[in-house]
């Protein structure tokens, strides 16, 4: 029986793909694992790459890959990759980012099967941009200290996607808001946590990529913003009082740097304008 699924979504990644599948189909773990693969109508060589590994590697066997006929939306090629996870833990990692240690999933699913009062374990990643390596930042204490998802809200996901590992919820449904926001991992993560700890583990076992392909790398810096009041706007209703305190001083940041963005020559109308969208924006605020 599949203990755990690793959830991988994937358009375009021709240059990572292999790395990104076969640091997964290495790991050793005294339990079942699948990897399931969600690939977006990539136009480049990704299809033929993932086909390849099915066909040669020795773990092929593990993967359940689905190549979208058309192309479903980032957002869409998510929520159907996660739907497919049978696990009673699901593990991220996206076609871009890769797992470094061959017993990542091991250790992490060894602290979730020993502390039910923990949802969601994590751990340190680096990052790698333009050929350097560098430790993902983490805000203190939360590199050593058990945390809730508040802290996420608060400091903006400092979870590196490709190192998380999460308890599956029974019933494990999505529902209506979640489809419509712009950031599934830290939409995913209020879901899933259900008030209980978070944990991030010391060993560094993943790497995160940063590069021009990615999903948000040409957005324009409004736009941005616009994918932020979204966000927390729509996951507002099902915050907590303690997070719904800090969606309202976000909303507030987020509506401000519209304003600065929309009118960058005159202080005044920079005034101005973020009344307006406050009185627009009143019911959060």
């Amino acid at each position: 029986m599949v203990l755990v699924s690793v959830c991988m979504i994937t358009f375009n990644h021709e240059n990572y793909i292999r790395e990104a599948i076969e640091s997964i189909l290495k790991q050793k773990a005294n339990f079942e694992f699948e990897l399931i693969i969600s690939n977006d109508n990539s136009n480049d060589n990704s299809h033929n790459i993932i086909q390849d590994i099915i066909s040669t590697n020795v773990n092929g066997d593990l993967i359940n890959y689905t190549n979208h006929e058309s192309n479903q939306g980032m957002m869409s090629n998510f929520i159907f990759s996660l739907q497919k996870c049978k696990g009673k833990y699901i593990a991220l990692c996206e076609g871009d980012d890769y797992w470094t240690d061959p017993l990542k999933l091991q250790k992490q699913v060894d602290f979730l099967e020993a502390n039910n009062d923990f949802n969601i374990c994590f751990h340190r990643a680096n990052t790698l941009q333009n050929g350097e390596f560098k430790l993902h930042d983490i805000p203190k204490p939360f590199d050593n200290e058990a945390f809730h998802y508040l802290e996420l809200l608060r400091h903006y996901n400092f979870i590196s996607t490709a190192s998380v590992v999460f308890r599956k919820p029974d019933n494990f449904k999505l529902p209506d808001w979640f489809y419509s926001i712009s950031f599934g991992d830290l939409g995913l993560y209020k879901l899933v946590s259900e008030e209980k700890k978070i944990k991030c583990l010391e060993d560094v076992m993943s790497v995160y990529r940063i590069h021009n392909e990615g999903i948000f790398s040409g957005l324009n810096p409004l736009k941005v913003q616009q994918n932020y009041l979204g966000f927390y706007k729509t996951i507002f209703s099902v915050l907590n009082n303690e997070e719904q305190e800090v969606g309202r001083l976000k909303i507030k940041q987020v509506l401000s740097k519209i304003a600065n963005l929309k009118q960058p020559n005159s202080l005044l109308k920079q005034k101005l304008y973020f009344y307006m969208l406050r009185m627009r924006n009143r019911v959060y605020i």
